[in-house]
Formats: C-alpha cells, structure tokens, sequence
C-alpha cells in the first residue's frame, strides 16, 4: 500500500455527521476509510464521463460535422419539449 498523505479540511457539519453516521453503522472502520470510498467513487464516475465523450459524444459530432443536414433545428427542439412536458403536466393534474 502506498504511503499515506496527510490532508486536513474542513467540512460542513451536514457532511461531517453524514460520515460519522456511516463509521458509526459500521459500513467503514473509519472517517479516512470514507473519504478514501467518496474519492474512488469520484474518480470512477469522472473516468465514465470521459469514456462517454470520448465514444459516444466525439462520434455524434463527427457525424454531425460529416452530415449536417442530420440535425434538428434548435427552436423544433425545444417546442418538442415543450409540447411533452405540458402533455405531462395535463395527464398528471
């Protein structure tokens, strides 16, 4: 295991409870063993993001730039929308 490093920060108290909740339930042996769980979780969804733009968003946009003629014009967007989010809202009053 690599040689720890020693941080100190400060927290709000609403965070400061939420990992002393979590040591206390015993999930993790230690407030370190939380923010170490945090970090990793962080780095993992940071890692999928750059996955996704890499695999999926520069393609789309490749193909866009190759086609342009593919795309759909911002203003018919948004009225789409538009147009299902108040459908929603009738169908849920």
């Amino acid at each position: 295991m690599p040689t720890p490093t020693r941080r100190t920060f400060s927290l709000p108290s609403k965070q400061g409870r939420y990992i002393d909740k979590l040591v206390k339930s015993g999930a993790y042996a230690s407030a370190s063993e939380v923010v170490r769980a945090g970090l990793r979780a962080l780095a993992e969804r940071d890692a999928a993001v750059e996955r996704w733009l890499r695999e999926d968003v520069a393609a789309v946009c490749d193909a866009m730039e190759a086609d342009p003629g593919r795309g759909i014009a911002a203003e018919e967007v948004f009225a789409a929308v538009r147009a299902r989010h108040a459908d929603r809202r009738e169908r849920s009053a």
